[in-house]
Parts: structure tokens; sequence; C-alpha cells
């Protein structure tokens, strides 16, 4: 199995202690590289929420994203959420803002020559609410690339139920030397078998999670009092592997460089 190590590597230090954080645990957790592009994210979601709400006031705005559950009926939330993600998508900021959120652990992580999804995804999870779960899976069981990462953004500070869980990678390979004798078993007698082993994630407003999506995730019900709000999109380094979701279509280059770009529009002239 690949590794890396201080004798075999010409990364730095620092470069060598977030790659070794990421590889043992399947995730790394890190301030927002830019203050000022994660603020924007936020107050930019603040003000298509309150557009789609009719809220010209409000004297607590801050509680607006954990107590949404008091303004929007669940029969109404998934609508309300994918007409919020699409306003969102349309800004001609966003991609950029949420790049320049984690570009420096990208960099580390993944490369410096990177593909971005298209569309970044959002997730609004209301307490005690069955309608908004995401049962444990691995992205890589349906057709995700093992060559990607998910930044993952809260909104909110998310913690115990309010957030996500993420089985480590040491628990990983166990369940897949297994995996066989699990075949055709509910996804959530698979999740009864491992949740004594999953890693729930706490996280602040403020953070970001970098993740490992082909390591069994999701979410169970919110048991917390408040809403949890989080956004999530893939990365990958552009000249890896794509599996089922091709560059073009759900991925796009956002940082190729000038030899890339050179080698790619190459032709070998040809004799006559």
């Amino acid at each position: 199995m690949l590794s890396i190590t201080n004798k075999n590597s010409f990364l730095i230090d620092e470069d060598i202690d977030i790659t070794q954080q990421y590889l043992k645990n399947g995730f790394y957790i890190a301030p927002a590289a830019d203050k000022i592009a994660l603020s924007w994210i936020k107050s930019s979601f603040l003000k298509i929420i309150k557009d789609e709400l009719n809220i010209k006031t409000d004297s607590n705005e801050e509680q607006l994203f954990d107590l949404i559950h008091k303004k929007v009926p669940i029969s109404e939330l998934n609508s309300f959420r994918l007409s919020v993600m699409k306003k969102m998508n349309e800004l001609p900021d966003f991609r950029k803002n949420y790049f320049k959120v984690a570009e420096p652990y990208l960099n580390i992580l993944v490369g410096n020559e990177l593909a971005m999804q298209v569309r970044v995804n959002l997730s609004i999870q209301y307490p005690n609410d069955n309608s908004s779960l995401l049962p444990l899976h691995a992205d890589t069981w349906s057709g995700d690339s093992p060559f990607e990462v998910v930044v993952w953004i809260p909104l909110v500070n998310c913690y115990n139920t309010k957030s996500m869980f993420l089985l480590p990678p040491s628990e990983n390979m166990k369940l897949n030397e297994n995996f066989k004798q699990m075949a055709g078993s509910k996804m959530e007698d698979l999740y009864e078998s491992i949740e004594n082993k999953v890693d729930w994630v706490k996280i602040d407003y403020g953070n970001i999670l970098i993740f490992n999506h082909s390591l069994p995730h999701g979410n169970r019900i919110n048991e917390e009092n408040e809403t949890r709000w989080s956004i999530n999109c893939r990365f990958k380094s552009v000249f890896t592997p794509y599996w089922e979701k091709p560059l073009g279509s759900f991925f796009e280059p956002i940082t190729l460089r000038a030899a890339s770009i050179s080698g790619m529009n190459y032709k070998l002239p040809e004799l006559k």
C-alpha cells in the first residue's frame, strides 16, 4: 500500500503532516483559508433566504439558519432547498469563493491542477426529521472516482447528530474484507454493524472539512434542536481517472497550468 514519509517525499514537513492526518483519519479539518470568501458565501445565502421568505428585516439573522425549521414547514423544505441551491449556483462568484476557502489545502491534498464539480450541493437537515436523511454510502459505490475529495462547508456549528458521520480508513479496510458477506443486506443493517466504529464530525462555522468520499459516510436523524446547513463540492486532479462522472458534464478545469494547456493543444507536425 502506498504511503508517505519524510524520507521519500520532497514535500515540506507541514504538507506531510496534513497529508498524514488525511490518510490516517480520512478527513482534514482546518480554518477557512479565506475568511472574506466564506463570509461572502454565508451573506449571499442569507440574502437569498430572506428573499425566498420575503423577510425584510430580522433582528436575529444569525439564528435564521439554525431556526429555519420555524419558518419553512417540512412539506416545503425540499422545494425551498432546491430553489436556494439553484439561485446560489447562479451567482458568478460562488464557485470561485468556494474554491478560495479551501485552496491551499486542496493544493496539498489533491494538487494544483484541479477540476471542480460544476454545481455545489446544499443540505438542510431539520431537527427530528427523517425526510432529509442520507443513508450510509460511499460515493465510489455509485460511480464517483476515488481520486476525488469532498470539501464540506458548514454554515452553522455542527456537532453530534447535527453533523455527519464517517467510517475511519482502518475500520473501512475491515469492512471491505467482509463486504461480500454483507451483500444483500439492507443499508440499515450495514450501518448497525459499524455504528460504534464511525466518527461523528464536530466542526464549527468558520472551519471546513475535506474528506475522502470513498469512505462510508452519511447522517442520521438530527436529534438536536437546531437545523444543519452544509454545502459540499467535489474536487480532483484534472489528469486522474474520472469513472462515471466525466470532465465537461460533471467537472470542469479551474486551475490548468501553462504546460498542460500547451501540451493539450499540441499537434505533432505531419510529413507529407
